[in-house]
């Protein structure tokens, strides 16, 4: 079994997700394959590795999106529909007509539903929210006239309201400055020292190796898992990336074999 890291020590706890010989991927092609292992409850972890490695597509097995091709997940004290899920900015339509404050708000849509109308402790719930993430005054500005950071600090607000024993975030501090990484960095930790469980996809391995006791590198297949310091090593990331080169030419080989698109759904010969 997996040793699970807290903070600066070890502490083992129950776990709140569970991998067993895990599968998932897109059209029959597998993007993650036979992972196992456990994440603990209450645990901060990173998950790296090349692109293509299938850290956005582990996060999206987890909240539900994909289906186990095969293996499977197993969560512990948390359901699905509970779980605060942080998918790619660019997931974001900012053109969409609507006000930060509505935006926010839409944190609370599984606790009220959409039709139903805030009370007074909502409503400050979701004043509270926008204030923590350094919104305040900009309640009735246009998620289309936000910079990136901003939209990003609302996507948090939103993500607060939640109030999640399992928030996934999958690269939350993408494409945005400096001030406001510090500064959702600090929620996290903060969010963490409640006793929430946060896994989050990064690119930045100082930030990783300053915010995040545990880590996990994937290629489509566990390459590392442990605590941040012993395993975030040159020589696990250069395997990593050997690997998913590997992995890549491998689909490469197999899409050229498969020229009818029939046969390939099935899985060719």
């Amino acid at each position: 079994m997996d040793e699970r890291y807290l903070g600066d020590g070890m502490t083992t706890q129950r776990p709140i997700v569970r991998f067993e010989n895990l599968t998932l991927g897109y059209h029959r092609h597998p993007a993650v394959h036979h992972l196992s292992g456990e994440i603990a409850s209450g645990s901060l972890l990173a998950v790296v590795g090349p692109n293509g490695a299938g850290k956005s597509t582990l996060l999206k097995g987890i909240v539900g999106e994909l289906t186990a091709m095969q293996g499977s997940i197993a969560l512990s004290g948390v359901e699905r529909r509970s779980i605060a899920y942080l998918a790619q900015q660019s997931s974001v339509d900012s053109s969409f007509p609507v006000t930060v404050r509505d935006f926010v708000a839409m944190g609370l849509w599984a606790e009220f539903g959409a039709f139903r109308r805030f009370d007074t402790k909502a409503k400050q719930r979701i004043d509270q929210a926008i204030s923590a993430v350094g919104l305040s005054g900009r309640e009735r500005s246009l998620i289309g006239q936000l910079s990136g950071g901003q939209l990003q600090r609302a996507r948090f607000a939103r993500l607060m309201l939640q109030d999640a024993a399992l928030v996934l975030l999958d690269e939350p501090y993408s494409a945005i400055d400096a001030n406001t990484v510090r500064d959702l960095a600090t929620l996290v930790r903060q969010w963490n020292t409640e006793g929430r469980t946060v896994v989050s996809v990064l690119h930045d391995f100082e930030h990783v190796r300053e915010e995040y006791p545990e880590v996990m590198i994937l290629a489509r297949e566990m390459i590392a898992r442990g605590e941040t310091r012993s395993t975030l090593t040159a020589a696990n990331l250069a395997e990593a990336q050997r690997r998913s080169e590997v992995g890549s030419h491998v689909d490469d080989a197999t899409v050229c074999h498969h020229t009818n698109p029939g046969e390939h759904e099935s899985g060719g010969r």
